[in-house]
């Protein structure tokens, strides 16, 4: 399940972190071109979900780091084995 993109864009806006300079958003969108071609290649298609959640990091400018950041937020953290 993808996150609604506008659930996380309040997330993002009210964490108030740093937002990319143009440049750096340009590289971003190149190198997600490339993501997806590749992914195109292995016969892996982004839904349309996705290209929503991806367009809007982009618009707001948050770094591919930060983008994963944000979007573990929404799924707890994995449950670690009992030592036995």
């Amino acid at each position: 399940m993808t996150p609604d993109p506008e659930t996380l864009r309040h997330r993002i806006r009210a964490a108030g972190s740093l937002r990319a300079t143009p440049e750096q958003t340009a590289i971003w969108r190149e190198d997600l071109r490339e993501s997806r071609a590749n992914l195109t290649i292995e016969g892996l298609r982004p839904t349309s979900e996705d290209d929503a959640l991806f367009a809007m990091m982009l618009e707001e400018g948050i770094s591919p780091a930060a983008v994963v950041e944000v979007i573990r937020g929404f799924y707890p953290p994995p449950i670690k084995p009992a030592d036995g």
